[in-house]
């Protein structure tokens, strides 16, 4: 992606019975999606996706290399970094987290932070909530379901 790439990408995936989505402002995606039906101004052609179907696929891939901008609280971007380190096929939990986060306290605050952190995250897959065992995705069941079965997670 080039820093003049911007707009609305969506297309069916092999191996998922839905529609991604992704959304792109100059040059970083800022919203990953999982709708019933395509925004009417999607393009339909992004290498991201042709990545992201692979994916689906079988092809691990960590998407490291894809910048993401984040507008979310700073706690919860402090959470959200953590989660984008947790390697593919390897999870974590709440609490696991809720420990590495710098200023989160572990009993109440910081789990329920993860918790809101997690499942308001933007761009699932690519910052992947899917690893964190006990935590909520942004994404929906059965494509958790999917993607902690393609890291044979489950």
């Amino acid at each position: 992606m080039d820093a003049t790439d911007t707009g609305i990408y969506a297309g069916e995936v092999t191996g998922l019975d839905r529609v991604v989505q992704i959304g792109i402002a100059s040059g970083r995606v800022i919203s990953l999606s999982f709708p019933e039906v395509p925004d009417e101004d999607a393009s339909r052609n992004h290498a991201l996706l042709d990545r992201l179907g692979a994916y689906f696929s079988g092809e691990p891939d960590e998407f490291s290399d894809v910048p993401v901008a984040l507008t979310v609280p700073t706690d919860h971007r402090a959470v959200l970094d953590r989660v984008g380190e947790v390697p593919y096929g390897e999870t974590t939990d709440v609490a696991t987290l809720a420990r590495a986060v710098p200023g989160l306290d572990v009993d109440e605050e910081g789990p329920r932070i993860v918790r809101a952190a997690l499942e308001e995250n933007p761009v699932p897959v690519l910052i992947p909530d899917h690893r964190v065992r006990d935590g909520p995705s942004a994404a929906p069941d059965d494509v958790v379901r999917v993607l902690r079965s393609l890291e044979s997670t489950e």
